[in-house]
């Protein structure tokens, strides 16, 4: 099989009980260079005396010293090249191309010599034996190294086969990753899966069989195809498969009664693919973006050597920016939260240890205006990264005050505070519910957009926002509602069925906002590409499918301030992607920050202004 000899521990496997024999080959496989090199050294002599019967017939005895030390000589051959080559040093796996590769060369280096050695010898008269019955010798010895190796490697696949109690699985994709997972799957005797059969929609495939199992349909065959083979698992065998693909095999799966597996992307693999490799579909999958890269270069740029501030650090958002700019070695990385139990998680996930000693890990509130010029004036921080806000919507249209005091005047508080200590970049944290907001909660972080912008003219300096959608996986978003809800036993609220939303997660946004760092010029709005927006709906059904086949969906109808859909660009802005595809440079628009909150009621409004007169001059 294509195991690799090299990697399998033969001391741990428990010999069969059934009888001597399979105590025989347990023990023959517990030394895998013995079994090649003894056959090897084996098949010469037999085939080269069954050459000379077959040629000479009775007389072939006249001539056997002479294929007897032919037969030694093609065994020095061939044992001595395909050492040299690694046929004997577990170089290969068994029965591979290049085993096979070197195999035959060291037939052919043993062929040749004793072709040689015989044609010298018969012109010297020290040999009657024809070059015929050496021809005839070798060729049969090539088939015995054929057979041989067959023979050993059908044992290997008998041994190594998973055992009865895996679960049946159909494996959709016979193509190269098909090829690779039922090979894997075969060869690993703890394997979870066992394939029984192959599904693939090319009709160039329909005839295919891999280590047995063929090929038996395209995808309108699932349900027949398991129900013929009582299987449990469809496993998805088609590598950086589409989220369209993964979505049509959910809902197939759901409905036949399957487990749904998928492969990794080849990107996410650290050695060959294994069994263990096989996994259930994530919500990233059903998104099925092409992974972000950066430009780590510019980022190391901006970041490295730097003292770094990152305001709201215990949050979903902040947590893992934490994780990512740490990578760029800063020369100082301060975390502030008011959450000390969120900075005591955020340490224990980055350092394997919470301890909480270090002044790195700041307690402070944005709110707390003496509080922010402190910790400025104490850390000198070069670069800020801010994400502390209040942001859920429906909680934020009950109490709007507290919205402006957190995500305006708190925005206010680090901005002075940036201005007044030179901070060389400020990347504020912004949401696409900024863009032509309707909500607490946009119209205030639209303020803080401006507050941005306002300080980045006066200044100069590169101060911008950074403009995105839902986060998947982020405390109180809809991924982690969905899941607890499944959990719950259901239903899924779902406000609109026509609802949509701009989707990304975590590690992507992440990545885009610390790259939007490097490139963002003074003032400006950088909006994150997020993809097509999905609908709600359709979200619940594919988590339903994948993990509670039959859980309810109710629609609870849109909440206060909520849109139907959402939108990442104004109508009054323009954008354009000048440096990095999936980031799209907007001008921030320059009026006063408290005009974005005209959509809030007369007595909120009067009120922010109040806060924050009070608090400082605008």
């Amino acid at each position: 099989m294509t195991a690799d000899s090299s990697n399998l521990n033969f001391d741990e496997m428990q010999p069969p009980s059934n009888g001597w024999f399979s105590s025989t080959l347990h023990w023959v496989r517990g030394c895998p260079n013995l079994f090649p090199l003894a056959t090897d050294c084996m098949v010469w002599i037999p085939a080269l005396i069954t050459g000379a019967v077959l040629k000479l017939a009775f007389a072939w005895q006249q001539g056997l010293t002479e294929t007897v030390l032919l037969g030694l000589t093609a065994v020095i051959m061939q044992v001595g090249t395909g050492y040299y080559l690694g046929v004997y040093r577990n170089k290969w796996r068994v029965t591979s191309f290049d085993e096979v590769t070197a195999t035959a060369t060291a037939w052919a280096a043993a062929a040749l010599t004793i072709g040689l050695v015989g044609l010298v010898t018969r012109q010297a008269s020290l040999s009657e034996l024809p070059n015929s019955a050496v021809i005839m010798g070798a060729l049969i010895a090539a088939m015995g190294l054929a057979l041989t190796r067959t023979v050993w490697r059908r044992f290997w696949e008998r041994e190594l086969r998973p055992a009865d109690n895996a679960r049946r699985t159909v494996v959709f994709g016979a193509g190269h990753g098909g090829d690779m997972i039922v090979k894997a799957m075969l060869s690993d005797p703890e394997s979870e899966y066992v394939p029984v059969a192959l599904i693939d929609d090319d009709p160039l495939l329909s005839h295919r069989v891999i280590q047995g199992v063929r090929v038996e349909g395209d995808r309108n065959k699932i349900a027949e195809v398991a129900k013929r083979h009582q299987a449990e698992v469809l496993l998805v065998a088609v590598t950086a498969a589409k989220a369209d693909l993964i979505k049509a095999l959910a809902a197939v799966t759901a409905e036949v009664g399957l487990d749904l597996r998928i492969l990794p992307r080849p990107s996410q693999l650290v050695n060959d693919m294994t069994a263990a490799d096989v996994r259930p579909p994530t919500v990233d999958d059903l998104l099925g973006r092409d992974p972000v890269t950066i430009d780590l270069q510019a980022v190391s740029g901006y970041i490295k050597g730097k003292r770094v501030l990152i305001t709201g650090a215990g949050g979903s958002i902040g947590s893992e920016l934490s994780r990512q700019i740490a990578l760029f070695r800063p020369s100082e990385l301060y975390l502030l939260d008011r959450d000390e139990s969120a900075l005591h998680g955020l340490q224990l996930s980055m350092e394997g240890r919470a301890l909480l000693d270090t002044d790195r890990l700041v307690v402070a509130d944005i709110r707390d205006r003496p509080r922010v010029q402190e910790v400025f004036q104490t850390f000198r921080p070069q670069v800020v990264f801010h994400t502390a806000a209040l942001k859920h919507l429906t909680l934020l249209e009950n109490h709007p005050v507290e919205g402006v005091k957190t995500n305006m005047l708190g925005t206010r508080n680090l901005i002075d505070a940036a201005t007044e200590f030179n901070v060389e970049r400020f990347v504020n944290i912004s949401t696409d519910k900024a863009a032509d907001p309707t909500s607490v909660l946009g119209a205030t972080k639209l303020a803080a957009e401006r507050i941005t912008s306002k300080a980045a003219i006066e200044t100069g300096r590169p101060y911008l926002s950074v403009r995105f959608g839902n986060v998947l996986g982020s405390r109180g978003s809809v991924l982690p509602t969905f899941l607890q809800q499944l959990e719950d036993g259901g239903p899924l609220t779902v406000t609109d069925p026509d609802a949509t939303r701009f989707f990304m997660t975590i590690p992507e946004a992440v990545r885009l906002v610390v790259q939007a760092g490097a490139i963002g010029d003074a003032g400006e709005v950088l909006i994150l590409d997020m993809g097509e927006p999905v609908r709600i709906y359709d979200l619940a059904q594919q988590l339903i499918n994948l993990l509670r086949p039959g859980t309810e969906i109710e629609i609870t109808g849109l909440r206060a301030g909520e849109k139907l859909h959402e939108i990442l660009v104004a109508t009054d802005e323009a954008g354009v992607a000048r440096v990095h595809p999936r980031i799209i440079h907007a001008i921030a628009n320059e009026a006063n920050p408290f005009d974005a909150l005209s959509v809030l009621s007369p007595a909120t409004q009067s009120s922010a202004a109040h806060l924050y007169k009070s608090d400082a001059k605008l």
